[in-house]
């Protein structure tokens, strides 16, 4: 079943059906981000706040000694970026120090990491060198390992699991030229051979990170299609594959705004030949391994732009502090204050979000699809706008580059580089728009498995009669409840002022969300689905209460530990967020959407191709 089944054209329909085949259907553990959505504050899966395991933490530590270390010594990012190669010392160096195994169990000869350990290391990393930081997690947060530590057998962790230790680097060919986001375009094949014994893998993959240099990679493949109540369904099978299989063709490296270092490029695949054993969790299941994977998988990018952010946070401080202007120094200035105290305030947010959701990563009884697409989502856009903050702060010194900079004798701080490496990280792994609508599609779910059975034209009347009923039975009780009155348990009124006041606001403003996404629903029922402003505003506002409240709980751990100031920036922040929430709700009760609409059909139409004039074409 699809989202909704009217209204909408039958590829569409399609498309949402292949994609809704592949999720998760069931809500098996807690998630603290799908109870937010539905008016719910369930405090205590999020307090106290989760810490890293206490030897974990001591391997990591003395690990990330060790790596900076080799970084400092071994790599130039800004020559990375001007000659487009990390050197091949490099990759022996981060080999030896197990850079590639960071994840994999001991027992495969691994690092045997946490993921919040694993996150800890690449948060480092990423405030170095991106396009390293990239080549790491490519490999291991969606490469061979990850779907591999997840869903492989005995025998293929065996076989390639300790590889990894010794160097061995991997790649994931999902994306295609005419198969992005909607994976049911995909067009290579996977083709067994007479015997079964083997596939013939025919086809294009696009934006293959580390493709060019892999030694294995995941490759997503059509195999033969299965026949359900007399209906073809498309079947994804992931292949792990040799990098040096005969067929493989690297016919184009691709080449980037930033990261320039990165190995990214074109492949084709001619008849290239995988045995049957190479299958990854089973036929026809290769999209629910790609959707899983990405679970874990997008928590890097929440680590990696909270160390981008406090490498942004060191650069305006120092810049604020050093840089005089009209008698003073810019940072007593009240614009470039205010800009200070986002960045911090910010910064501090992200860092809360990020060891929330890695701690939750390594939690196995619970459901972190939410909560790891929410980090992203919010940690990659508020990093962005710290970096174009910083550039700003440092005014034409940040638009011109390190290497220039150095050569007249002034701070070469790479801003302009970090601009170009982190923007990226609001369409890798999901667009920003793809994380609305997952995210949208997951928090809703608990009202689209009610209302599903009334609107499809595959149930029967008893059926749906029955499901009217406790639908009926259920809001009955649900709905009244999110007009009560706001009552918080002794964890939030325990907490340090003013963190309880904030909690107490997500609580009140978790019950208006869960109205308001309802009245909505009500409203435009299967047409809901195409209306992708409303669902952006209630994903914007449930993203701001997962982060207040990640915010307080990691306030609230701080001061006990002695850090009593992290209190100030909580507060900084939640502020901010409170503003930013009550505005996203005005704007659903009064908004020009209906307008712009019909200026984005005129545009198309080209009723405004007048102004297009006076330009070069």
């Amino acid at each position: 079943m699809s989202m909704f089944d009217k209204n909408i054209s039958q590829e569409k329909l399609k498309s949402l059906e292949f994609a809704e085949a592949a999720r998760e259907m069931e809500w098996k553990a807690p998630s603290f981000a799908l109870k937010l959505f539905h008016g719910s504050l369930d405090f205590n899966l999020i307090h106290p706040f989760p810490k890293e395991d206490p030897e974990q933490k001591k391997a990591c530590d003395e690990y990330m000694v060790k790596m900076e270390k080799f970084l400092r010594e071994n790599l130039n990012p800004d020559e990375v970026d001007k000659t487009g190669e990390i050197p091949q010392k490099v990759y022996k160096g981060l080999a030896d120090l197990g850079a590639f195994a960071l994840k994999i169990p001991k027992e495969y000869d691994g690092m045997g990491f946490s993921q919040y350990s694993y996150n800890r290391i690449m948060h480092m990393v990423s405030s170095y060198c991106g396009s390293t930081a990239v080549l790491l997690s490519a490999h291991q947060s969606i490469g061979v390992p990850q779907p591999l530590k997840l869903f492989g057998t005995p025998e293929q962790k065996k076989k390639f699991l300790p590889r990894f230790a010794k160097g061995a680097i991997s790649a994931f060919a999902l994306t295609e030229p005419e198969a992005g986001s909607d994976p049911r375009n995909m067009t290579t094949t996977a083709t067994p051979t007479e015997d079964g014994k083997s596939f013939l893998i025919n086809g294009t993959k696009l934006w293959c990170t580390n493709g060019l240099i892999a030694d294995l990679l995941v490759v997503m493949a059509v195999t033969p299609p299965k026949i359900v109540h007399g209906k073809e369904i498309k079947q994804i099978t992931a292949f792990i594959v040799e990098g040096n299989s005969p067929g493989i063709e690297k016919i184009h490296r691709c080449t980037f705004l930033g990261l320039h270092g990165i190995q990214n490029g074109l492949m084709r695949f001619n008849n290239v030949k995988v045995p049957r054993e190479n299958i990854v969790l089973g036929e026809g299941e290769g999209l629910k391994l790609a959707l899983v994977t990405l679970n874990t998988g997008r928590l890097t990018l929440p680590a990696a732009s909270t160390g981008i952010s406090k490498w942004c946070l060191n650069v305006a401080r120092q810049w604020s502090t050093k840089r005089h202007q009209w008698g003073s120094a810019i940072g007593e200035h009240e614009a470039v204050a205010l800009k200070l105290s986002y960045i911090a305030s910010h910064t501090f947010a992200q860092d809360a979000v990020t060891w929330l959701t890695s701690a939750m990563a390594d939690d196995k009884h619970r459901d972190i699809r939410l909560e790891a697409a929410i980090a992203k989502f919010f940690c990659t856009e508020v990093c962005w706008n710290i970096v174009d903050t910083t550039l700003q702060l440092r005014g034409g010194q940040g638009y011109e580059t390190a290497s220039s900079l150095a050569a007249r004798g002034m701070d070469y701080w790479p801003v302009e580089r970090a601009l170009r490496d982190v923007r990226i990280n609001r369409i890798i792994e999901g667009t920003t728009d793809i994380m609305h609508l997952f995210i949208a599609r997951e928090a809703l779910d608990p009202h689209l498995s009610k209302i599903k059975p009334l609107l499809s034209g595959r149930t029967s009347i008893t059926d749906k009669l029955a499901a009217a009923v406790k639908m009926a039975a259920f809001y009955a009780v649900w709905y009244p409840q999110q007009w009560f009155p706001t009552v918080v348990g002794p964890e939030v009124s325990a907490l340090p002022k003013p963190l309880g006041e904030h909690m107490i606001y997500v609580a009140t403003a978790s019950k208006r969300l869960a109205r308001e996404t309802f009245h909505e629903m009500m409203k435009y029922q299967q047409k809901l689905e195409s209306k992708q402003s409303i669902l952006n505003r209630v994903v914007d506002i449930g993203t701001e209460l997962f982060a207040i409240s990640a915010v307080c709980s990691y306030a609230a751990m701080l001061a006990r530990d002695g850090q009593a100031n992290a209190v100030d920036l909580a507060d900084s922040f939640c502020n901010e967020s409170r503003k930013r929430i009550e505005v996203t709700f005005k704007e659903g009760g009064g908004n020009n959407d209906r307008a712009n609409l019909k200026i984005a059909k005129k545009i198309l139409a080209k009723d405004f191709e007048w102004m297009e004039n006076q330009i070069i074409k």
